[in-house]
């Protein structure tokens, strides 16, 4: 390190103790540090060392021990003027890379990803992935002059929004050709996780290497439906307000089927829902303008009927907000404004609000 931190001339420079996230250290920290020729510089294994003068990159020195020389950084003639001897002072600014890999970088989908998924209910599915990354500083002078300027310390949290904009970026365009292109759906997706990693990573590498980067590996460790995919389907434009109500109702009815004394409400519950995303389909598929209305409206009455006595009967005592929607056959932003308005009473466990049944029961009979 710096043996002088004041304005004075220094002959040692060196920086060993990088912390574990920490990329690049600028020597000293507001730049213009005053050297000598016959300095000695020292890299650590893992590091590099780029001095820089007006934003101008002198020399790149590797890992050992190295004298500043005119030979080395031959613009120092020019900087320097007419040397007089051989500790002449130069003033510079040397910043310390961090070149080792950096690993267990996590990125995940912050946003559900819209695919196509042929042959099952509507033809699309909403998609969460989450997965790491590892990269390693390739260009330690390209990556100073483009990303880090003249910041004095950069470390990976300034950087990790960027890697990950690129990776989630590639990672759209591979799924959406996984399922155009290579005709895959959903369930063939998620048993891709190691090849879409790959992919990734290859799309990527072109992105990364422009600011001096190597991408090393990207890992998919899940990919999954998302579990708001009516909501979100219905906050993009992509479901009508009847259809969200009635996958809203067949969300419900599965939920009452957890309830150990709802056998036959399990039956009915899937019943409806498969009946529900097949009509719906057919009728995307097909242009047709009044099938899902009346279709989901058979398929609702079919499954009702095949299990209304005990599907009435598993109506839990205590509801999730879309449970207590469907109940009162309401939607549950809904049920949520009542909530916020005081029109009901609910009790908020945690983050989620639950309403008894007789709540619902009084509310609806004032």
């Amino acid at each position: 390190m710096f043996k002088n931190p004041s304005g004075r001339i220094f002959d040692i420079i060196d920086y060993p103790n990088m912390g574990a996230n920490e990329i690049v250290r600028r020597l000293p920290e507001g730049g213009n540090g005053n050297f000598r020729i016959g300095s000695q510089v020292r890299v650590y294994e893992g590091q590099a060392a780029v001095f820089f003068r007006d934003g101008k990159a002198l020399d790149v020195f590797g890992p050992g021990q190295h004298t500043i020389t005119t030979a080395n950084i031959p613009y120092l003639i020019d900087l320097v003027g007419k040397l007089f001897n051989d500790r002449s002072p130069f003033a510079a600014d040397v910043v310390f890379v961090n070149t080792k890999e950096f690993t267990d970088m996590g990125w995940g989908t912050p946003q559900p990803i819209l695919v196509k998924n042929p042959g099952f209910g509507l033809g699309v599915a909403l998609l969460q992935a989450f997965g790491t990354y590892a990269f390693q500083i390739s260009n330690p002078q390209q990556f100073v002059a483009q990303v880090v300027g003249a910041r004095g310390a950069f470390t990976t949290n300034d950087i990790q929004n960027r890697f990950r904009s690129i990776i989630l970026s590639k990672m759209q365009d591979l799924l959406a050709e996984t399922a155009t292109k290579g005709g895959k759906n959903v369930l063939e997706m998620i048993a891709l996780t190691e090849e879409i990693g790959a992919g990734v990573r290859a799309k990527s590498q072109e992105d990364f290497k422009a600011i001096g980067v190597t991408l090393k590996q990207v890992y998919v460790n899940s990919i999954k439906p998302d579990e708001r995919g009516a909501e979100q389907l219905r906050a993009m434009g992509m479901l009508d307000m009847a259809t969200y109500t009635q996958l809203q109702a067949a969300d419900a009815m599965r939920e009452a089927a957890k309830n150990p004394s709802g056998g036959a409400g399990l039956t009915a519950g899937i019943g409806a829902g498969v009946g529900l995303a097949n009509v719906m389909g057919q009728a995307l598929q097909g242009g047709l303008a009044n099938t899902v209305q009346g279709g989901m409206q058979q398929a609702t009455a079919a499954g009702a009927a095949a299990g209304a006595g005990a599907a009435a009967a598993s109506v839990p005592d205590v509801m999730s907000p879309a449970q207590a929607a469907a109940y009162m056959q309401v939607t549950e932003e809904d049920v949520m404004q009542m909530i916020n308005e005081g029109q009901i009473k609910a009790k908020k466990i945690g983050s989620a609000f639950r309403l008894s049944k007789s709540t619902l029961d009084e509310f609806l009979k004032s």
